[in-house]
């Protein structure tokens, strides 16, 4: 007969089993999870600009808001932008789909860093450019890593 506690305590085992593997990414993983989003186009520097704090005092709630140069036209605007964390489990962190009825390139969020890493931003507009923007952010105590 199966107990209220064995259920409790396998459940307690498969969750440590699961978040066990749960270790950060590679720099090399973060750049591939990049390249696939821009499809091995050239990506500039650009007018990307990244509101995140230097020093997150907690990394489960770190607040972001990115805004890209962009006229939003509809000849010629931003139509994705994707968030890259290089250190977290899982290194791509969001991505927004954008269109000309935006009217700004502005997205705002709450992000979960693992640790002290870059976050990098990249956009794509709707001319085929892609540009990215990259700030680092140290991280005291939390995030994904406990």
């Amino acid at each position: 007969m199966t107990t209220r506690r064995d259920i409790i305590l396998g459940a307690g085992s498969a969750a440590l089993v699961l978040t066990a593997g749960a270790a950060g990414a590679t720099p090399q993983e973060a750049a591939a999870a990049i390249q696939a989003f821009i499809g091995g186009k050239p990506a500039a520097k650009g007018n990307i600009s990244i509101d995140l704090p230097e020093i997150a005092e907690n990394g489960n709630t770190v607040p972001l808001a990115i805004t890209v140069d962009s006229p939003m036209t509809a000849d010629d605007h931003v139509t994705e932008v994707l968030v890259v964390a290089e250190a977290n489990p899982l290194p791509r962190l969001a991505i927004f789909h954008l269109g000309p009825m935006a009217g700004r390139a502005e997205v705002a969020t709450r992000i979960r860093l693992a640790a002290t890493e870059n976050v990098t931003v990249v956009a794509k507009t709707s001319k085929g450019a892609v540009i990215m923007a990259q700030k680092p952010v140290k991280v005291t105590i939390g995030g994904c890593g406990g």
